[in-house]
């Protein structure tokens, strides 16, 4: 599935229309600003990513600082069956410059 830019997602949000969210970066950088997702650090996705509570084709953006970690995520949880992941481009630094 296609990534995410920060102004489609935020355009969601605002609508009342936001997939699920899953922030990948670690729990510090996740207190210090968030935008709602449930924080999940790329570090155990192999004990978390077996965990989740949503069916295999629900739409999920998974996020980090600049997108590098989340597109790691993206790529593993696709690797694992789902279908509709997608990653935030430029992560929190771009949704910070919004």
């Amino acid at each position: 599935m296609n990534d995410i830019s920060v102004e489609e997602l935020k355009a969601r949000m605002e609508e009342g229309d936001a997939p699920i969210l899953i922030d990948v970066r670690e729990p510090d950088e996740h207190e210090q600003f968030n935008i709602g997702g449930q924080n999940l650090p790329l570090g155990g996705i192999v004990n978390w990513s077996e965990r989740l509570e949503f069916s295999p084709d629900s739409e999920v953006v998974v996020y980090c600082r600049s997108g590098n970690r989340s597109a790691m995520a993206k790529s593993y949880l696709t690797s694992r069956g789902f279908t509709a992941v997608r990653n935030l481009v430029g992560g929190m630094v771009a949704w910070s410059r919004l």
